[in-house]
């Protein structure tokens, strides 16, 4: 059973000022919570449950103490962002994330620059760790990475990717010879272009990369598109997947 003070604080959780000044975000479904509470660097702080996923994960519980409420069908609907519930939902602690400059100066990297879609973001990390990219840098107008529609869209890819929130121009002492590409309309062809570890800058959905941002491009590039093609541009998290799958290819299957 779920009072009424625990309805009420954990629709609170639903706006990002409350987990803001919480510390405090919610996952939601049996694969995603299961993730959260398997990976020992996450505080889960409760659980809330139908009775069959308790039963079935009381072992997992247990190992990480984690507190659990069972709760009803309906009382779940209650608290939960979905439309249709899938048995359970964690409030989890916010876990603080900084910016690993070996990965930066060794790895390929992401830097989203102003993305405003969860759904956008979420996909991004999903695509990132697809190809074995460890780190995102998200300038600071980028949508929250503890939105509920970021994390459901990221299908738990949050918890293998570093995500960091950093103004562009903060990157740059770390920068000093590193490509850095950028995805836009009249760059280099992707598929032609010789690629190296570097950043990947991906642009907003409406606007692409910041005139700011834009600046700081060593190596633009873009999808080249079929000769009848009609469309002006590709979404940005197709775009995305697009591009880290060259960059994947040619840095690591590439004869």
């Amino acid at each position: 059973m779920i009072s009424k003070n625990q309805i009420k604080y954990i629709q609170a959780l639903h706006l990002k000022k409350n987990r803001d000044s919480q510390g405090l975000f919610i996952v939601e479904g049996v694969k995603l919570v299961t993730e959260f509470l398997a990976d020992e660097g996450i505080t889960v702080k409760q659980v809330y449950a139908v009775s069959d996923y308790l039963k079935k994960h009381h072992a997992l519980l247990e190992k990480r103490n984690v507190a659990f409420t069972e709760v009803d069908v309906e009382e779940l609907k209650k608290i939960s962002l979905q439309s249709t519930p899938n048995q359970v939902l964690a409030v989890v602690i916010k876990k603080e994330q900084l910016l690993t400059k070996e990965l930066l100066q060794s790895q390929t990297n992401l830097f989203l620059d102003d993305i405003r879609d969860p759904g956008n973001l979420g996909t991004m990390i999903r695509i990132a760790d697809w190809f074995g990219i460890r780190q995102i840098i998200c300038s600071k107008s980028t949508t929250e990475l503890y939105n509920p529609k970021t994390l459901q869209s990221s299908m738990g890819a949050v918890l293998r990717v570093n995500v960091v929130y950093l103004d562009f121009e903060d990157l740059l002492p770390s920068l000093a010879g590193t490509p850095i590409y950028g995805a836009v309309l009249n760059g280099q062809n992707i598929y032609t272009s010789n690629l190296k570890p570097g950043i990947i800058v991906i642009g907003n959905e409406a606007n692409g990369i910041s005139d700011a941002v834009l600046a700081k491009i060593t190596d633009p590039v873009t999808i080249p598109a079929a000769d009848n093609n009609g469309s002006e541009s590709l979404n940005a998290a197709n775009a995305c997947a697009i591009i880290c799958g060259e960059f994947h290819r040619q840095l690591h299957y590439k004869a």
